[in-house]
């Protein structure tokens, strides 16, 4: 019989990629769960890891075992809750990409205080890679960040997809073209978002056409980029969702990188995923009113009005 902790040391590998920050994660000391490890292997008659110094990689049999183990302590925390009285915990810790708008997440807060007043979520910024590290280390229960990126370390909820298009200020000589290409900038000045995941495609993008333009704004926030365009500042390159009054949003013809956004659960919350959040039906329902045809239908979506608490 293969014991629950065996699996979560499997899991505790694979999510952090190494013996040791796996060993830390899970209270143990790296030869205790490097011990677990080699006992999983036996019963189960096979290697599950290439190790190597740098990180370990799945064998075929730890590429089969994972969805099973995954399954198997969702289960145990699904059975764990059914039997516990006690309350949800008090705060519901959410990571946000900061290359998304923020309306939705700000309208999807304010759905779930109005179907729970006692709600308490903690939203916690950052990029791609910390938000990545926050779900690895627990910092958050779940995050609103980018998904289909190819890795397995997280049990992922596609929301909605979109692509990348220009932002110009709504008075500028090309703003009412539905699509311009980029040799047709090439004496704008422009506005860098520096904490964009398109930041390097966007940037060899211009570069193989020639274009090296003034920057009038090197900017994390997207609410003073899309301000300043409007201000006629300059103009820049936003995920579509992206709207401000005095602020056009033409295509840049030839670039054609898509993102989809998502919820991604941590390793120790992925129930969630089945007991789904009051904050994540909110924000789904938002999208769907604000977004349309973009989002990804939820599996089991419970009505907005029927959320439980």
């Amino acid at each position: 019989m293969i014991d629950r902790y065996l699996l979560r040391y499997f899991l505790a590998v694979v999510d952090n990629g190494t013996f040791s920050r796996a060993a830390e994660q899970s209270n143990v000391s790296q030869p205790t769960l490097s011990v677990g490890i080699a006992k999983l292997e036996r019963l189960i008659g096979a290697s599950l890891f290439h190790r190597s110094s740098q990180r370990v990689h799945l064998t075929d049999a730890g590429t089969r075992l994972l969805p099973h183990a995954r399954a198997i302590e969702s289960s145990f925390q699904l059975a764990q809750q059914s039997v516990v009285v006690a309350e949800a915990p008090a705060v519901l810790r959410v990571g946000i990409l900061t290359s998304i708008p923020i309306v939705a997440i700000a309208a999807a807060v304010a759905d779930a205080h109005r179907i729970d007043p006692k709600a308490r979520i903690e939203l916690v910024e950052g990029n791609e890679r910390q938000l990545t590290q926050h779900l690895t280390r627990g910092r958050v229960d779940l995050a609103v960040t980018l998904v289909n990126r190819g890795g397995d370390r997280f049990v992922e909820e596609p929301l909605y997809e979109e692509g990348y298009a220009l932002a110009l200020p709504a008075l500028h000589p090309l703003a009412a073209q539905p699509q311009i290409a980029g040799e047709a900038l090439a004496d704008n000045v422009m506005i860098v978002r520096r904490h964009c995941e398109a930041l390097p495609e966007t940037s060899r993008y211009f570069t193989d056409r020639g274009v090296r333009p003034f920057f009038a704004l090197r900017t994390t926030s997207d609410d003073n980029a899309i301000r300043m365009v409007a201000a006629g500042l300059g103009v820049t390159v936003m995920p579509d969702g992206f709207t401000a009054p005095g602020v056009v949003r033409p295509r840049l013809a030839g670039f054609d990188l898509r993102r989809t956004v998502g919820i991604a659960y941590g390793g120790r919350h992925e129930a969630m995923r089945f007991s789904r959040p009051t904050f994540v039906s909110a924000l789904y329902s938002v999208l769907r009113r604000t977004r349309g045809g973009d989002t990804i239908p939820l599996a089991k979506l419970p009505p907005l009005d029927k959320m439980g608490r």
